[in-house]
């Protein structure tokens, strides 16, 4: 599988909000759209790269949070409509028009709220290992519990003892996850945790008409399957892809599987439906 280099690093101030941003080039000229990219909770830019490298043929934004990885500590409360249209101000500066979309965990419900709030800005949607918001089906208790626990992001001994309760699924690629984290601080992981308080996409999805693919993992242990199976239900036009085996980082543990299925549905004919 290809992969591309690095991406241009910038700090780019929006609405009030400096936000370390990434932004890796198509490497050949390509009419493919750019994928604008939403990160997990405390997740810095480096934590998924893996996924940018491997989509060489298309531009793909991403940016950390503030307090998370490179961008600096907020000083007051966001909400996900904020960031929505922070984001969406993000794409101004980099010229692009119109995007995919794509969010994992916590950005997974960032990405919804994005598309419900930029809907004639989103061409396809990706949601992976996320939820509906407050409106979900809870995760094994003893993952949460060790999710809350800080040492998950600032002791790598700790994450490997405990990453297949955490996770669920294979530890395949866990070393190299480890190895890209960087601990966000205490306020950044309290204001995003905070930002998705209360919040719940549920009553407008069923209006949303725009290709989705739900990606799950079948024994994912924070956010269960049953939750992906509820966003298929609610979201009209949406596809429901399952790693069985898969825990909560599956397409860290499946990689190829996993970028295969992205791949197909964001090259796939507009509008092609699956097969049933």
């Amino acid at each position: 599988m290809s992969k591309r280099g690095a991406p241009r690093f910038s700090m780019e101030q929006v609405d009030g909000r400096n936000l370390r941003v990434a932004h890796w080039q198509a490497e050949d000229k390509s009419d493919k759209l750019p994928l604008l990219f939403f990160n997990g909770i405390g997740a810095n830019i480096e934590a998924m790269a893996p996924l940018a490298e491997m989509l060489p043929d298309r531009d793909f934004l991403t940016f950390d949070m503030p307090g998370v990885g490179g961008s600096p500590e907020p000083f007051i409360p966001y909400n996900a409509w904020m960031m929505g249209r922070i984001s969406e101000q993000l794409l101004d500066r980099y010229d692009m028009n119109q995007v995919d979309v794509m969010g994992v965990s916590w950005g997974g419900a960032m990405a919804q709220q994005f598309t419900l709030q930029n809907g004639p800005r989103v061409r396809r949607l990706i949601l992976a290992a996320t939820t509906a918001g407050m409106l979900m089906v809870p995760g094994n208790p003893k993952a949460l519990a060790k999710m809350a626990d800080p040492r998950r992001y600032m002791d790598p001994d700790f994450m490997r003892e405990h990453f297949n309760t955490l996770y669920g699924g294979s530890d395949d690629g866990s070393e190299g996850h480890i190895g890209r984290i960087k601990a966000p601080s205490k306020t950044g992981y309290f204001y995003q945790l905070m930002a998705m308080m209360g919040w719940t996409s549920a009553p407008f999805l069923p209006f949303m008409k725009h290709e989705t693919l739900i990606m799950m993992g079948g024994d994912d242990q924070i956010v269960p399957l049953a939750n992906g199976r509820f966003l298929q239900m609610l979201i009209p036009n949406s596809e429901l892809f399952v790693i069985e085996d898969g825990g909560h980082l599956f397409m860290l543990s499946h990689v190829e599987e996993s970028i295969a299925a992205i791949r197909a549905f964001l090259d796939k004919p507009r509008y092609e439906r699956k097969a049933a």
